[in-house]
């Protein structure tokens, strides 16, 4: 079907005002037909269809569907048997990649708990801040993570921590080998499971019944997850998605990868789950398609190696430094990628060098998308098989709607011109949590201001040039670090780049290029000034660079520029002069 009314009442027919539908491949629908469930129905769905396929492998230890299902019921009926408990309750999950994590979300959900994805490298007051706002009253994390929790719940309604260990999910032997480890890694770690509201989730689950229980949800008003993020403006916020908003998204993610087939895939999933994209289009994903979800609980190329040898994985959603670390290692091998069908990337710029080595050496398709956790989170993708254009985000999925508008009304732009980037459709979140105000600010008559600058061209492709925030404004230029970034990863010699704004007397402000280079590799800033000079107008040439071994990344991998800023900040650096 190519026409649907679609939730929000709106006819997606082709048009001027949506010439990206004239891109799509035939296969693709404009617009999906959306569950109105609780999203644990995409679990119930998966284990009555394909109740003995493989759901998750973690390290070596397998889970079947009706496995995985059992195990999320106990949980869920453990949930529920608390005197404390009630419908809507926040569940705050601090865990990374394991089988814990994907049975307290699916089992919190069935359970008719409000989901938090929390960090597990939050500081003690990054936590604390978290857990006040959301109101958490249950949390569920590491051994390793305890004494941290223990501190930053002061203050908050945090009354219960079921605490696991990854030894909980582990295959024979290594699950008895783990504990020997981890006292030789962390010597001094001391977990006090005698402190008050603190519950082993072995004892947990023994206790739970794994008669069948998935609370009713009213789709488009249910409140599924509060997903903290930094937003478009300001300090960290919850951002309310709802059962519909995230099951929308997945329908439109499966739509997108029509070639995927139910039960016969294999998912790698290095993204981690806590963060909204590995969450939608890793965890919610497979499991709608009934495939393998293979956890690996750390990004690290060498493990991310052995398990791309050992499992064969078809589909590797990731971010661009993933890829590049895995293609730039000397462990790597041609053959290593061949089984990779479909690759997302996203959280970051693809590099087109990057893009075209990948797929020489796979054979499958690596392409670029675009989200923000208020959209639970992708709103645009370049056909994974069809036609699309390198450096751009590509189009909006079935059912979304965007366009580029001026800073005052939400009128469409001329093709080509530079402006801010809103979107609508089923994904886009109800909102903040307890931010009235903000809301309002970036969600008018459904669509919603992502905070990102970018054109569209007049077949629908959109392209982003970078974030409001992240403008340098240059001697009364506008400048946009992708542009300059684009530059650098063309050279030869550079692994990764990252651009930003430094204060300048003369111009207010200028560029400043932080440079990672590749193994074996030496050049100068004299070299890469040339370089960039011939590709790019002279205001935009960066005026001072840095060589690094390294920037620092989120754990999806994406460049924290925040972070440079601090250092920038704690060094009192003072910029070269122009000139």
């Amino acid at each position: 079907m190519n026409e649907d009314s679609g939730e929000k009442g709106e006819v997606f027919g082709r048009s001027e005002a949506r010439p990206w539908l004239d891109r799509y491949p035939l296969q693709i629908p404009h617009a999906c037909d959306y569950p109105k469930t609780n999203v644990a129905g995409l679990l119930l769905d998966a284990a009555r269809d394909y109740p003995d396929h493989e759901a998750i492998d973690f390290l070596g230890r397998h889970y079947t569907y009706k496995a995985l299902l059992r195990e999320c019921r106990r949980f869920a009926n453990a949930m529920r048997s608390h005197p404390d408990f009630a419908k809507g309750d926040r569940l705050a999950i601090m865990l990374p990649n394991c089988p814990q994590a994907v049975i307290a979300y699916f089992g919190g959900l069935m359970a008719g708990a409000v989901i938090v994805q929390t960090n597990p490298i939050y500081t003690e007051r990054e936590l604390h801040t978290q857990l006040a706002d959301c109101g958490a009253t249950t949390l569920v994390t590491l051994d390793l993570l305890l004494p941290r929790v223990l501190k930053a719940r002061e203050g908050t309604a945090l009354g219960r921590i079921v605490v696991t260990t990854l030894s909980d999910g582990l295959p024979f032997p290594k699950n008895k080998l783990y504990p020997i480890k981890r006292r030789r890694e962390y010597p001094d770690l001391k977990v006090d499971y005698r402190a008050a509201g603190v519950e082993r989730w072995s004892r947990l689950i023994r206790k739970g019944k794994s008669v069948p229980i998935c609370e009713e949800a009213d789709a488009s008003q249910d409140t599924a997850m509060l997903q903290y993020t930094g937003g478009t403006t300001g300090k960290p916020k919850g951002v309310m998605l709802t059962h519909g908003n995230l099951l929308a998204n997945t329908e439109q993610i499966a739509a997108w990868c029509c070639r995927l087939e139910d039960g016969k895939e294999k998912y790698l999933a290095a993204l981690p789950l806590f963060h909204v994209f590995g969450l939608t289009v890793l965890m919610n994903l497979a499991i709608k398609k009934a495939g393998a979800l293979i956890l690996v609980p750390r990004f690290e190329p060498r493990a991310v190696l052995d398990t791309l040898r050992r499992r064969r994985p078809t589909v590797f959603p990731g971010a661009p430094t993933m890829y590049i670390s895995l293609l730039n290692s000397p462990l790597a091998k041609p053959d290593d990628f061949s089984s990779v069908r479909v690759c997302v990337s996203g959280a970051a710029p693809l590099p087109k060098e990057l893009q075209e080595k990948f797929e020489r050496m796979s054979g499958g398709r690596l392409i670029e998308g675009y989200g923000l956790t208020e959209a639970s989170p992708v709103t645009h993708c370049n056909p994974v098989w069809g036609y699309r254009k390198f450096g751009t985000i590509g189009v909006p999925l079935p059912g979304t709607d965007a366009r580029i508008v001026g800073a005052e009304d939400l009128d469409p732009l001329p093709y080509g011109e530079l402006g801010e980037l809103v979107v609508k459709g089923p994904q886009v979140m109800a909102g903040y949590w307890n931010r009235p105000e903000e809301t309002a600010a970036v969600l008018k008559d459904g669509w919603l201001r992502t905070g990102d600058i970018g054109t569209m061209d007049e077949d629908g492709f959109f392209t982003i040039m970078d974030r409001k925030k992240d403008l340098i404004l240059a001697g009364g230029y506008n400048i946009y670090p992708r542009e300059v970034e684009e530059v650098l990863f063309e050279h030869p010699a550079v692994k990764e780049a990252s651009v930003l704004g430094v204060p300048d007397d003369y111009r207010g402000e200028t560029v400043k290029a932080y440079i990672v280079l590749k193994d074996g590799w030496q050049v100068s800033e004299m070299q890469l000034d040339k370089w960039c000079r011939e590709r790019l107008a002279p205001y935009k040439v960066p005026k001072a660079y840095e060589f690094r071994a390294s920037l620092p990344l989120s754990l999806i991998g994406k460049v924290m520029r925040r972070k440079l800023k601090e250092e920038l900040a704690q060094r009192e650096e003072v910029p070269n002069e122009p000139g």
